[in-house]
């Protein structure tokens, strides 16, 4: 799965992150900042604010201004489940379910409609290891 997981990274550029927080001990703002730092385009999804860190911040999928490659959902288990129609139907090609943050359920959903999920891999663990691989390739061509 992680191999997955940084093939996703390597060739997808655009995410959105839905459970994003204000509070940087949460994980939805952990996981956003990971892959921001990483470079990559990510819309910030949480109906309570209007901006973090700086970066308008949106009430919904369907308020982005595009549809991501890459929506990940950084919710309670529960609340993965109940929203997960609604994401299906935003149309974004891959749906990646960190572990502690989905049911079973939910991957049956993704599996049912045909959508490419990705669970039990935690998108920030995934952004080091490719980070420490990337690196570790420089540092071989220097």
């Amino acid at each position: 799965m992680l191999e997955e997981a940084i093939e996703v990274l390597k060739t997808h550029r655009s995410f959105a992150v839905i459970g994003v927080s204000r509070e940087p001990e949460k994980y939805g703002h952990e996981v956003f900042e990971v892959l921001r730092s990483g470079g990559y385009r990510v819309y910030p999804i949480n109906p309570k604010y209007t901006e973090i860190d700086g970066q308008l911040c949106y009430a919904a999928l369907d308020a982005l201004p595009e549809r991501p490659e890459v929506v990940v959902v950084a919710l309670a288990p529960q609340v993965t489940e109940k929203l997960m129609p609604g994401v299906i139907a935003a149309g974004s090609p891959i749906i990646w379910l960190p572990p502690g943050c989905y049911t079973l359920a939910a991957v049956e959903a993704c599996r049912a409609a045909g959508v490419r999920e990705l669970h039990e891999v935690c998108p920030v663990m995934a952004v080091g290891t490719l980070q420490a691989g990337l690196a570790a390739a420089r540092a071989g061509t220097d």
